[in-house]
């Protein structure tokens, strides 16, 4: 679900954008608060095992370890990987994007295409516009909750 602050924002003031990021609803901090916690929690059992529990003959082999891994992560490109993953991840939300019906095309097809500055001409293109918004509308309204939620009957269609 998609959570505004536009009113939020235009009335902001100093410390406002801090104020926004620390709102609950539609945060990043709900989004990773999990994952902050148990990498907190990983952490801090590594570094307290490494300074109360571990002898040093074990510290030495554990930074050895850790000096070994540090070289292995140099061989993976992780930038590499990573422009990868942004590239995919921007290529399916751009073909989402470009799946949604957008009437505006047929809207400047049937303008040109249907002549007439009189009643006729203008009801004629009116009904063809309606029918193509009542086609996108029955589509999104198969595929999206919300929208199914606003128009659950024909009726609602109508008016």
């Amino acid at each position: 679900m998609t959570v505004t602050y536009t009113s939020r924002v235009a009335t902001a003031r100093f410390g406002g954008f801090s104020q926004l990021l620390l709102l609950w609803r539609g945060s990043i901090y709900k989004l990773l608060y999990r994952e902050l916690l148990l990498f907190l929690a990983a952490y801090l059992g590594l570094s307290l095992a490494y300074r109360f529990l571990l002898s040093e003959a074990q510290r030495r082999l554990f930074e050895k370890l850790v000096l070994y891994c540090d070289k292995s992560a140099n061989l993976i490109p992780v930038s590499f990987v990573l422009g990868f993953y942004v590239a995919l991840v921007l290529e399916r939300w751009w073909g989402q994007f470009r799946t949604v019906p957008a009437p505006d095309g047929l809207m400047v097809a049937v303008a040109s295409s249907v002549h007439g500055a009189d009643a006729r001409g203008r009801l004629l293109r009116r009904t063809l516009l309606r029918y193509c918004s009542l086609a996108a509308l029955l589509v999104l309204r198969a595929v999206s909750t919300p929208v199914y939620k606003r128009f659950p009957t024909t009726d609602h269609l109508v008016q």
